[in-house]
């Protein structure tokens, strides 16, 4: 399928802040936490089919008043979220200097369905601005916008933006106040006026002395692997708790059984290949606004993320064990950190991290989850999106977890290795729960 869809790229430009950020803004210091993430571009794409009668519709005049709409709305947000338009100072800051974000025009040679029908990776990568790994130097942005016309009328919106300056929770705020600016929502803050959101982090969390060099943020070596994305339905989820549930865990999360089945295949897979166990290591990424007990920084913008781990030495494991260890790592992160995770141990555990993932000994399992994001209530004024998706990663033995359409179901795009994924993608307790790339309508 991917030889047959072309995409062509047929315009770029800089678009930048709709008003001048103010001279007391025009330098925003990364935080610790910002220095620590490093330089890759989260991906984003969002499909609106067309949804009316495709014969009486003139799409060129359609797309472009949409394109239109989306362009200046997108400067006045950029107003409101001002380093998005600006360049990384080294590892240190960020020059918000009003230089802008990228915007780019394409258009694919067939239906949206033909995408939506059987997704491939390939051709969702180049839906989106940036390949993940870019770099700023490479981009000329630290936000990319692609808005790519099908044949049917529909479109796609694919967002890069710089991990750097921003993690999920702040891509969908910036999301929220563009939408609300193209509405013309009563919601919509004063375009003229900045987010102050963005100073609070480097005061709460000062960036760090080691990091204030042109080196940039620390790089661990990792080896690529191949996507795959699978689907588990709202049945199949409650399905899958009333199997994991125990008396330790009576109520497991829609996140804890699917995160507890995928570490159990890939456990299973990896003993398969290398004919003995390894102790493994499960990742997940905990966003803190929520865990930090802290009024002050439950909307901070930019990034704030922490991770628990779990470990497994078991040659054996199923499903209610592996729950109880996701829940007893969280339960001792909590108390750990009763009150928030301040730039010294975020460091310690990166440190940490760091030589857990070069120790051979030990398989580490990254898992990062977007579930309960409000992705699917971005409406620009042609209704919400029919699916929501990013780029599976490229490094092996990552996991990406997001919400299906209907708030209930569970999309996990995994990335394996060629052999363990062999395996993964045919082990019977994960096809019993998850589909493999159904079609999305």
């Amino acid at each position: 399928m991917a030889s047959e869809i072309k995409v062509e790229i047929l315009h770029k430009e800089t678009i930048k802040p709709s008003s001048p950020t103010p001279h007391h803004l025009k330098t925003s210091s990364l935080s610790g936490y910002d220095q620590l993430t490093p330089e890759i571009y989260v991906p984003l794409i969002l499909f609106y089919p067309n949804g009316g009668d495709e014969a009486s519709i003139d799409h060129h005049a359609l797309f472009a008043d949409r394109f239109g709409l989306l362009k200046r709305s997108l400067s006045e947000a950029l107003t409101h979220f001002y380093p998005f338009a600006g360049e990384f100072i080294f590892n240190v800051s960020i020059s918000c200097s009003d230089h802008g974000a990228g915007l780019i025009e394409a258009q694919v040679n067939c239906p949206i369905s033909k995408i939506l029908d059987k997704p491939d990776f390939q051709i969702l990568g180049q839906l989106i601005p940036t390949s993940i790994d870019s770099k700023q130097a490479e981009t000329g942005h630290l936000l990319l916008v692609q808005v790519s016309s099908f044949k049917c009328g529909g479109l796609a919106i694919g967002i890069s933006i710089s991990h750097k300056v921003a993690d999920a929770y702040t891509l969908s705020a910036f999301i929220k106040d563009w939408t609300a600016i193209a509405l013309g929502s009563a919601g919509a803050t004063d375009p003229a006026v900045p987010s102050t959101e963005f100073g609070i982090a480097a005061t709460i969390f000062p960036p760090q002395d080691i990091f204030n060099s042109q080196q940039g943020t620390m790089e661990f070596p990792q080896e690529k692997g191949i996507g795959k994305r699978f689907v588990f339905d709202a049945s199949k989820i409650a399905a899958l708790k009333s199997k994991a549930a125990s008396a330790t865990v009576p109520n497991p999360t829609r996140v804890e059984v699917v995160s507890a089945l995928i570490w159990k295949c890939a456990m299973e897979a990896s003993r398969s290949n290398l004919g003995f166990t390894k102790p493994s290591v499960w990742s997940q990424v905990v966003n803190m606004r929520k865990r930090s007990g802290k009024t002050l920084v439950e909307n901070i913008l930019g990034n704030f993320l922490s991770y628990f781990a779990a470990m497994s030495t078991e040659s054996e494991v199923d499903l209610e064990r592996l729950v109880a260890k996701f829940r007893k790592g969280i339960e001792e992160y909590k108390e750990k950190y009763p009150n928030n995770v301040g730039c010294e141990d975020a460091l310690q555990s990166a440190k940490e991290y760091g030589n857990i993932l070069i120790n051979d000994s030990i398989v580490i399992y990254s898992c990062s989850s977007w579930c309960r994001f409000p992705f699917y209530e971005t409406n620009f004024g042609w209704g919400q999106p029919s699916w929501v998706s990013t780029r599976s990663s490229e490094f092996k033995n990552t996991i990406i977890l997001m919400d299906s359409s209907d708030g209930f179901g569970v999309e996990a795009l995994l990335t394996f290795t060629e052999e363990d994924m062999a395996i993964i993608e045919r082990h019977e307790d994960l096809l019993t729960y998850a589909s493999v790339n159904p079609p999305v309508i």
